[in-house]
């Protein structure tokens, strides 16, 4: 890995939040707090930027593990801000129950819906939320993402779902820079190290994907030590994930 300054980096990034909603005449941000490392490092970001009393995080359980909600309690605590939690777990549940109305669809055909369902709840919850603390407080709250350069490169995220945010503060920094900003920030050690993982799927990242983010990173650093192999595998997973960042959109042609 190139050398890396975490001190410099963060500062930047505080001060790019700070300018942006100084600028825009912004207030606070509502941003989903998932237990794993990329939301406590952009909660702890957004806190020394706009302050502990301008941050409200979400948990936002569905079907979810209890250590998760513990692990984003934890990093609350740790940085003071509100949390909030709303479980999602029965709306999920009602709306699965709608569309298997519509016909009769084996198990098997449900799980890519049912895991992409997860995350489009959770980015309507959060963007209802933004616009409810925003009329409270008369001014606007922004929903803050939190995926990162590795994540975002190879398509891992939804469409319509973690995709959607107002203010992205990672995403140009791969997952070892993140962790070298929680290091900085003194991310709580039990969060920052956890083994990342969608939450959805009941897989680790690395496994659902069949890569690594250190393997991700080195193809983005250009390292000719990578195997030619795994390095077209990550080319694969980028292209067939381009669709997720561009809507093709037909223009119509002048005429002569």
């Amino acid at each position: 890995m190139k050398k890396f300054n975490a001190e410099k980096e963060t500062k930047n990034i505080i001060r790019f939040i700070r300018h942006y909603y100084k600028k825009n005449n912004l207030i606070g941000a509502i941003l989903g707090i998932s237990g794993g490392k990329d939301s406590a490092v952009v909660a702890a970001l957004m806190t020394k930027a706009l302050g502990k009393e301008n941050v409200i995080g979400v948990t936002l359980p569905c079907h979810s593990k209890s250590e998760d909600k513990n692990d984003a309690k934890l990093i609350s605590d740790y940085y003071q801000f509100k949390l909030q939690n709303v479980d999602l777990t029965n709306v999920f549940d009602t709306f699965k129950e709608e569309i298997t109305t519509l016909g009769d669809f084996k198990d098997g055909e449900f799980k890519n819906s049912d895991i992409n369902l997860k995350p489009r709840l959770r980015m309507a919850t959060v963007y209802y939320l933004a616009a409810l603390y925003s009329a409270v407080m008369g001014k606007t709250y922004l929903v803050v993402g939190t995926s990162n350069k590795c994540e975002l490169y190879v398509g891992y995220f939804t469409k319509g779902g973690d995709s959607v945010h107002d203010i992205a503060p990672i995403a140009d920094y791969t997952v070892e820079e993140v962790i070298k900003i929680g290091e900085y920030l003194k991310v709580p050690g039990k969060v920052l190290y956890k083994k990342p993982s969608d939450g959805l799927s009941n897989q680790i990242d690395e496994e659902k994907l069949g890569i690594k983010y250190s393997e991700i990173e080195a193809y983005l650093e250009k390292d000719k030590n990578l195997d030619g192999e795994i390095a077209q595998r990550i080319e694969k997973l980028h292209h067939n994930n381009l669709h997720k960042f561009n809507i093709p959109t037909y223009r119509r042609k002048e005429s002569i």
